[in-house]
Protein backbone atom coordinates (compact mmCIF):
# COMPACT_ATOMS: atom_id res chain seq x y z
CA UNK A 1 0.00 0.00 0.00
CA UNK A 2 1.27 3.48 -0.83
CA UNK A 3 2.86 5.56 1.92
CA UNK A 4 0.35 8.37 1.21
CA UNK A 5 -2.70 6.09 1.57
CA UNK A 6 -3.18 6.95 5.25
CA UNK A 7 -3.99 10.56 4.33
CA UNK A 8 -7.10 9.52 2.38
CA UNK A 9 -10.63 8.37 3.17
CA UNK A 10 -12.44 6.19 0.62
CA UNK A 11 -15.22 7.57 -1.57
CA UNK A 12 -18.79 6.53 -0.84
CA UNK A 13 -20.03 5.66 -4.33
CA UNK A 14 -23.64 5.79 -3.12
CA UNK A 15 -23.35 9.53 -2.55
CA UNK A 16 -21.87 9.93 -6.05
CA UNK A 17 -24.25 7.83 -8.10
CA UNK A 18 -27.71 6.54 -7.17
CA UNK A 19 -27.49 3.43 -9.33
CA UNK A 20 -24.06 2.39 -7.99
CA UNK A 21 -23.08 1.38 -11.52
CA UNK A 22 -21.70 3.13 -14.58
CA UNK A 23 -21.73 2.37 -18.28
CA UNK A 24 -18.71 0.77 -19.87
CA UNK A 25 -16.94 3.91 -21.16
CA UNK A 26 -17.98 6.31 -18.40
CA UNK A 27 -15.18 7.55 -16.15
CA UNK A 28 -16.86 5.89 -13.16
CA UNK A 29 -16.06 2.53 -14.81
CA UNK A 30 -12.65 3.48 -16.19
CA UNK A 31 -11.07 5.21 -13.16
CA UNK A 32 -9.38 3.17 -10.46
CA UNK A 33 -11.40 4.50 -7.49
CA UNK A 34 -10.50 4.24 -3.82
CA UNK A 35 -13.95 3.19 -2.61
CA UNK A 36 -13.12 0.40 -0.15
CA UNK A 37 -10.84 0.63 2.87
CA UNK A 38 -7.49 -1.19 2.37
CA UNK A 39 -7.96 -1.19 -1.43
CA UNK A 40 -5.92 1.91 -2.28
CA UNK A 41 -5.24 2.22 -6.04
CA UNK A 42 -1.96 0.92 -7.44
CA UNK A 43 0.00 4.05 -8.38
CA UNK A 44 2.34 2.16 -10.71
CA UNK A 45 -0.37 1.86 -13.37
CA UNK A 46 -1.63 5.49 -13.53
CA UNK A 47 -0.43 8.84 -14.85
CA UNK A 48 -3.12 11.10 -13.33
CA UNK A 49 -4.52 11.08 -9.79
CA UNK A 50 -7.63 12.91 -8.61
CA UNK A 51 -7.51 14.20 -5.04
CA UNK A 52 -10.36 15.76 -3.09
CA UNK A 53 -9.43 18.05 -0.19
CA UNK A 54 -12.21 18.74 2.31
CA UNK A 55 -10.67 21.84 3.87
CA UNK A 56 -12.29 25.28 4.28
CA UNK A 57 -11.11 26.70 7.60
CA UNK A 58 -9.07 29.44 5.92
CA UNK A 59 -11.81 30.31 3.45
CA UNK A 60 -13.04 33.85 3.96
CA UNK A 61 -16.75 34.12 3.22
CA UNK A 62 -16.99 30.71 1.54
CA UNK A 63 -18.09 28.21 4.16
CA UNK A 64 -19.25 25.05 2.45
CA UNK A 65 -16.49 24.71 -0.17
CA UNK A 66 -15.16 21.60 1.60
CA UNK A 67 -18.12 19.70 0.08
CA UNK A 68 -17.01 20.36 -3.51
CA UNK A 69 -14.98 17.20 -4.28
CA UNK A 70 -17.86 14.71 -4.18
CA UNK A 71 -20.20 17.18 -5.87
CA UNK A 72 -17.79 17.45 -8.82
CA UNK A 73 -17.28 13.67 -8.88
CA UNK A 74 -21.04 13.08 -9.24
CA UNK A 75 -20.77 14.68 -12.71
CA UNK A 76 -17.21 13.64 -13.58
CA UNK A 77 -17.89 9.92 -13.19
CA UNK A 78 -20.80 10.11 -15.65
CA UNK A 79 -18.71 11.64 -18.46
CA UNK A 80 -17.56 9.40 -21.30
CA UNK A 81 -13.94 8.96 -22.25
CA UNK A 82 -12.91 10.66 -25.48
CA UNK A 83 -10.55 9.17 -28.07
CA UNK A 84 -8.01 8.54 -25.32
CA UNK A 85 -7.36 5.70 -22.90
CA UNK A 86 -7.41 7.01 -19.37
CA UNK A 87 -5.02 5.77 -16.72
CA UNK A 88 -6.55 7.71 -13.85
CA UNK A 89 -6.86 6.88 -10.16
CA UNK A 90 -9.22 8.71 -7.81
CA UNK A 91 -7.43 8.55 -4.46
CA UNK A 92 -10.42 9.75 -2.43
CA UNK A 93 -10.53 12.71 -0.04
CA UNK A 94 -7.96 14.23 2.24
CA UNK A 95 -10.13 15.02 5.25
CA UNK A 96 -9.48 18.22 7.19
CA UNK A 97 -6.70 17.50 9.69
CA UNK A 98 -6.63 18.37 13.39
CA UNK A 99 -5.23 21.74 12.28
CA UNK A 100 -5.12 23.40 8.85
CA UNK A 101 -1.35 22.83 8.88
CA UNK A 102 -2.02 19.08 9.13
CA UNK A 103 -4.15 19.27 5.97
CA UNK A 104 -1.40 21.28 4.24
CA UNK A 105 1.16 18.65 5.25
CA UNK A 106 -0.98 15.82 3.83
CA UNK A 107 -1.49 17.64 0.52
CA UNK A 108 2.17 18.72 0.31
CA UNK A 109 3.37 15.13 0.91
CA UNK A 110 0.88 13.76 -1.64
CA UNK A 111 1.90 16.25 -4.35
CA UNK A 112 5.60 15.55 -3.68
CA UNK A 113 5.10 11.76 -3.93
CA UNK A 114 2.99 11.92 -7.08
CA UNK A 115 5.19 14.41 -8.96
CA UNK A 116 8.25 12.22 -8.24
CA UNK A 117 6.36 9.30 -9.78
CA UNK A 118 5.44 11.40 -12.88
CA UNK A 119 1.76 11.27 -11.87
CA UNK A 120 -0.14 14.55 -12.31
CA UNK A 121 -2.40 15.33 -9.32
CA UNK A 122 -5.72 17.06 -10.08
CA UNK A 123 -6.72 18.64 -6.77
CA UNK A 124 -10.37 19.48 -6.17
CA UNK A 125 -10.65 21.86 -3.20
CA UNK A 126 -11.59 23.16 -0.75
CA UNK A 127 -10.43 26.73 -0.49
CA UNK A 128 -7.70 28.32 -2.57
CA UNK A 129 -5.20 28.68 0.28
CA UNK A 130 -4.55 24.99 -0.54
CA UNK A 131 -2.50 26.40 -3.46
CA UNK A 132 0.16 27.08 -0.81
CA UNK A 133 0.27 23.39 0.12
CA UNK A 134 0.27 22.47 -3.58
CA UNK A 135 3.33 24.75 -3.96
CA UNK A 136 5.04 23.20 -0.91
CA UNK A 137 4.87 19.85 -2.70
CA UNK A 138 7.73 21.12 -4.93
CA UNK A 139 9.96 22.21 -2.04
CA UNK A 140 12.25 19.16 -2.04
CA UNK A 141 12.38 18.64 -5.80
CA UNK A 142 15.41 20.93 -6.19
CA UNK A 143 14.19 23.06 -9.06
CA UNK A 144 12.64 26.50 -9.42
CA UNK A 145 9.06 26.47 -10.71
CA UNK A 146 6.48 28.62 -12.47
CA UNK A 147 2.95 29.09 -11.15
CA UNK A 148 0.05 30.13 -13.35
CA UNK A 149 -3.13 31.29 -11.60
CA UNK A 150 -6.43 31.74 -13.41
CA UNK A 151 -8.02 34.19 -11.03
CA UNK A 152 -9.87 37.52 -10.98
CA UNK A 153 -7.54 38.86 -8.24
CA UNK A 154 -3.92 38.24 -7.11
CA UNK A 155 -4.57 36.98 -3.54
CA UNK A 156 -1.44 38.75 -2.26
CA UNK A 157 -2.84 39.72 1.12
CA UNK A 158 -0.68 40.91 4.01
CA UNK A 159 2.18 38.43 4.49
CA UNK A 160 2.30 39.31 8.23
CA UNK A 161 -1.21 37.98 8.85
CA UNK A 162 -2.48 34.41 8.84
CA UNK A 163 -2.88 32.67 5.50
CA UNK A 164 -6.34 32.70 3.89
CA UNK A 165 -7.81 31.99 0.47
CA UNK A 166 -7.20 35.72 -0.25
CA UNK A 167 -3.59 35.90 0.92
CA UNK A 168 -1.73 32.71 0.00
CA UNK A 169 0.37 34.31 -2.78
CA UNK A 170 2.21 36.65 -0.39
CA UNK A 171 3.27 33.58 1.61
CA UNK A 172 4.50 31.84 -1.54
CA UNK A 173 6.54 34.87 -2.68
CA UNK A 174 8.24 35.22 0.73
CA UNK A 175 8.76 31.51 1.30
CA UNK A 176 12.33 30.49 2.14
CA UNK A 177 14.01 28.74 0.50
CA UNK A 178 12.66 30.57 -2.52
CA UNK A 179 12.00 28.21 -5.42
CA UNK A 180 9.39 30.33 -7.26
CA UNK A 181 10.82 31.56 -10.57
CA UNK A 182 7.72 33.12 -12.11
CA UNK A 183 4.07 33.78 -11.33
CA UNK A 184 1.55 34.54 -14.08
CA UNK A 185 -2.03 35.64 -13.53
CA UNK A 186 -4.62 35.12 -16.24
CA UNK A 187 -7.89 37.03 -16.06
CA UNK A 188 -7.52 39.63 -13.31
CA UNK A 189 -10.30 42.23 -13.26
CA UNK A 190 -8.99 45.78 -12.90
CA UNK A 191 -11.77 47.00 -10.61
CA UNK A 192 -11.03 44.15 -8.15
CA UNK A 193 -7.27 44.82 -7.94
CA UNK A 194 -5.59 47.76 -6.21
CA UNK A 195 -2.82 49.69 -7.92
CA UNK A 196 -0.15 48.84 -5.32
CA UNK A 197 -0.64 45.12 -6.05
CA UNK A 198 -0.23 45.77 -9.77
CA UNK A 199 2.94 47.78 -9.07
CA UNK A 200 4.32 44.90 -7.02
CA UNK A 201 3.71 42.46 -9.86
CA UNK A 202 5.65 44.78 -12.21
CA UNK A 203 8.54 45.12 -9.75
CA UNK A 204 8.83 41.35 -9.41
CA UNK A 205 8.74 40.93 -13.22
CA UNK A 206 5.66 38.73 -12.90
CA UNK A 207 3.30 38.73 -15.86
CA UNK A 208 -0.36 39.51 -15.35
CA UNK A 209 -3.10 39.62 -17.99
CA UNK A 210 -6.42 41.41 -17.75
CA UNK A 211 -9.61 39.48 -18.40
CA UNK A 212 -10.34 41.60 -21.51
CA UNK A 213 -6.87 40.97 -22.94
CA UNK A 214 -7.29 37.19 -22.81
CA UNK A 215 -10.97 37.07 -23.78
CA UNK A 216 -10.15 39.15 -26.84
CA UNK A 217 -7.92 36.31 -28.10
CA UNK A 218 -8.18 33.19 -25.94
CA UNK A 219 -5.35 31.42 -27.83
CA UNK A 220 -2.93 33.97 -26.32
CA UNK A 221 -3.50 32.15 -23.00
CA UNK A 222 -1.79 29.05 -24.42
CA UNK A 223 1.88 30.15 -24.21
CA UNK A 224 1.27 31.62 -20.74
CA UNK A 225 -0.19 28.31 -19.52
CA UNK A 226 2.61 26.41 -21.29
CA UNK A 227 5.10 27.97 -18.85
CA UNK A 228 3.39 26.48 -15.79
CA UNK A 229 4.75 23.72 -13.60
CA UNK A 230 1.63 24.10 -11.46
CA UNK A 231 -1.70 25.72 -12.19
CA UNK A 232 -4.28 27.00 -9.70
CA UNK A 233 -7.80 27.82 -10.89
CA UNK A 234 -10.14 29.91 -8.73
CA UNK A 235 -13.67 29.17 -9.89
CA UNK A 236 -14.60 32.86 -9.36
CA UNK A 237 -12.52 33.66 -12.46
CA UNK A 238 -15.59 32.36 -14.34
CA UNK A 239 -18.61 34.65 -14.62
CA UNK A 240 -21.41 34.10 -12.10
CA UNK A 241 -24.00 33.12 -14.72
CA UNK A 242 -21.77 30.20 -15.83
CA UNK A 243 -20.42 29.24 -12.38
CA UNK A 244 -22.60 30.51 -9.51
CA UNK A 245 -21.12 28.23 -6.80
CA UNK A 246 -19.42 30.92 -4.76
CA UNK A 247 -20.79 33.82 -2.70
CA UNK A 248 -17.98 36.03 -4.09
CA UNK A 249 -18.66 35.27 -7.77
CA UNK A 250 -18.55 38.27 -10.11
CA UNK A 251 -20.99 39.06 -12.94
CA UNK A 252 -17.90 39.30 -15.19
CA UNK A 253 -15.32 36.63 -15.95
CA UNK A 254 -14.51 33.88 -18.39
CA UNK A 255 -17.26 31.98 -20.15
CA UNK A 256 -17.57 28.24 -19.49
CA UNK A 257 -16.17 27.27 -22.89
CA UNK A 258 -13.15 29.58 -22.38
CA UNK A 259 -12.44 27.87 -19.04
CA UNK A 260 -12.59 24.50 -20.80
CA UNK A 261 -10.27 25.74 -23.57
CA UNK A 262 -7.68 26.91 -21.03
CA UNK A 263 -7.88 23.56 -19.25
CA UNK A 264 -7.15 21.79 -22.52
CA UNK A 265 -4.11 24.06 -22.96
CA UNK A 266 -3.04 23.07 -19.44
CA UNK A 267 -3.38 19.38 -20.25
CA UNK A 268 -1.25 19.80 -23.38
CA UNK A 269 1.53 21.54 -21.42
CA UNK A 270 4.31 18.91 -21.35
CA UNK A 271 5.84 20.31 -18.14
CA UNK A 272 2.67 20.89 -16.08
CA UNK A 273 2.86 18.52 -13.11
CA UNK A 274 -0.06 19.58 -10.86
CA UNK A 275 -3.43 21.28 -11.16
CA UNK A 276 -5.78 22.64 -8.50
CA UNK A 277 -9.42 23.74 -8.89
CA UNK A 278 -10.63 25.67 -5.85
CA UNK A 279 -13.48 27.62 -4.22
CA UNK A 280 -16.50 25.68 -5.54
CA UNK A 281 -19.29 25.85 -2.95
CA UNK A 282 -22.18 23.44 -3.70
CA UNK A 283 -24.45 25.43 -1.35
CA UNK A 284 -24.62 28.27 -3.90
CA UNK A 285 -24.58 26.09 -7.00
CA UNK A 286 -27.81 26.70 -8.92
CA UNK A 287 -28.82 23.40 -10.59
CA UNK A 288 -25.29 22.06 -9.82
CA UNK A 289 -24.10 24.08 -12.80
CA UNK A 290 -20.59 24.73 -11.46
CA UNK A 291 -19.86 21.14 -10.41
CA UNK A 292 -20.99 20.04 -13.85
CA UNK A 293 -18.70 22.63 -15.47
CA UNK A 294 -15.72 21.64 -13.27
CA UNK A 295 -16.21 18.02 -14.37
CA UNK A 296 -16.15 19.11 -18.02
CA UNK A 297 -13.05 21.22 -17.34
CA UNK A 298 -11.31 18.11 -15.99
CA UNK A 299 -12.46 16.18 -19.08
CA UNK A 300 -10.82 18.87 -21.26
CA UNK A 301 -7.63 18.66 -19.21
CA UNK A 302 -7.52 14.88 -19.75
CA UNK A 303 -8.16 15.36 -23.46
CA UNK A 304 -5.19 17.75 -23.63
CA UNK A 305 -3.00 15.50 -21.46
CA UNK A 306 -3.55 12.43 -23.62
CA UNK A 307 -2.75 14.52 -26.71
CA UNK A 308 0.56 15.88 -25.42
CA UNK A 309 3.15 16.35 -28.16
CA UNK A 310 6.28 16.15 -25.97
CA UNK A 311 7.88 18.78 -28.17
CA UNK A 312 9.82 21.00 -25.78
CA UNK A 313 12.60 22.32 -28.07
CA UNK A 314 16.06 20.92 -28.29
CA UNK A 315 18.38 23.54 -29.75
CA UNK A 316 19.95 20.98 -32.08
CA UNK A 317 16.90 18.96 -33.18
CA UNK A 318 15.63 18.91 -36.76
CA UNK A 319 12.04 18.90 -35.47
CA UNK A 320 12.15 22.70 -35.08
CA UNK A 321 12.55 25.64 -37.40
CA UNK A 322 14.93 28.22 -35.91
CA UNK A 323 14.52 31.95 -36.60
CA UNK A 324 17.25 34.39 -35.59
CA UNK A 325 16.11 37.99 -35.07
CA UNK A 326 18.48 40.92 -34.42
CA UNK A 327 16.84 44.07 -33.08
CA UNK A 328 17.48 47.55 -31.68
CA UNK A 329 20.67 48.18 -33.66
CA UNK A 330 22.14 44.77 -32.82
CA UNK A 331 21.76 45.37 -29.08
CA UNK A 332 19.59 42.26 -28.65
CA UNK A 333 19.36 38.96 -30.48
CA UNK A 334 16.49 36.52 -30.06
CA UNK A 335 16.34 32.94 -31.29
CA UNK A 336 12.83 31.66 -31.95
CA UNK A 337 11.97 27.97 -32.31
CA UNK A 338 8.86 26.66 -34.02
CA UNK A 339 7.83 23.03 -33.56
CA UNK A 340 7.11 21.17 -36.79
CA UNK A 341 4.92 18.79 -34.75
CA UNK A 342 2.57 21.27 -33.13
CA UNK A 343 3.31 24.71 -34.68
CA UNK A 344 4.00 25.99 -31.14
CA UNK A 345 6.66 28.68 -30.60
CA UNK A 346 9.42 29.28 -28.02
CA UNK A 347 12.04 32.00 -27.67
CA UNK A 348 15.48 31.82 -26.14
CA UNK A 349 16.78 34.04 -23.34
CA UNK A 350 20.58 34.45 -23.24
CA UNK A 351 21.77 32.85 -20.00
CA UNK A 352 24.43 34.86 -18.14
CA UNK A 353 27.54 32.69 -17.71
CA UNK A 354 28.06 33.92 -14.12
CA UNK A 355 24.77 32.36 -12.99
CA UNK A 356 24.60 28.84 -11.61
CA UNK A 357 22.51 26.22 -13.41
CA UNK A 358 19.50 26.73 -11.14
CA UNK A 359 17.56 28.77 -13.73
CA UNK A 360 18.73 27.04 -16.89
CA UNK A 361 15.36 25.34 -17.48
CA UNK A 362 13.77 28.82 -17.85
CA UNK A 363 15.96 29.98 -20.76
CA UNK A 364 13.58 28.66 -23.43
CA UNK A 365 10.19 30.20 -22.84
CA UNK A 366 6.89 29.58 -24.61
CA UNK A 367 5.64 32.35 -26.87
CA UNK A 368 3.31 32.90 -29.79
CA UNK A 369 3.72 33.90 -33.43
CA UNK A 370 2.68 37.38 -32.27
CA UNK A 371 5.91 37.64 -30.23
CA UNK A 372 7.93 36.72 -33.30
CA UNK A 373 6.09 39.39 -35.32
CA UNK A 374 6.87 42.00 -32.63
CA UNK A 375 10.57 41.11 -32.76
CA UNK A 376 10.69 41.35 -36.56
CA UNK A 377 9.19 44.84 -36.16
CA UNK A 378 12.10 45.77 -33.85
CA UNK A 379 10.01 45.51 -30.65
CA UNK A 380 11.11 43.39 -27.68
CA UNK A 381 8.28 41.06 -26.58
CA UNK A 382 7.18 41.73 -22.98
CA UNK A 383 7.58 38.14 -21.80
CA UNK A 384 11.11 37.95 -23.25
CA UNK A 385 12.09 41.20 -21.53
CA UNK A 386 10.64 40.17 -18.14
CA UNK A 387 12.48 36.86 -18.16
CA UNK A 388 15.68 38.53 -19.39
CA UNK A 389 15.49 40.97 -16.43
CA UNK A 390 14.99 38.10 -13.99
CA UNK A 391 17.97 36.18 -15.33
CA UNK A 392 20.30 39.18 -15.60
Amino acid sequence: MSDIAHFFTPINIETINDTLSFKELQFGSLFSIYSEANHFPDLETVNIAIIGVSEQRNAQNNNGCKLAPDSVRSFLYKLYSGSFNVKVADLGNIKAGHSVEDTYFALKSTVDTLVRKNIVPIIIGGSQDLTYAQFLGYQDLEQTINIVAIDSVFDLGNPDTDITNNSYLGKIILHQPNYLFNYSNIGYQSYLVDQSSLNMMTKLYFDVYRLGQIRDKIEEAEPIIRQADMLTFDITAIKHSDAPANPNASPNGFYAEEACQMMRYAGMNDKLSSLGIYEINPEYDTSNKTSHLAAQMIWCFLDGFYNRKNDFPSRTSNDYIRFHVVLQDEKYEINFYKSKKSDRWWMEIPYPPHKDLKFERHTLIPCSYKDYELATNNEIPDRWWQTYQKLS
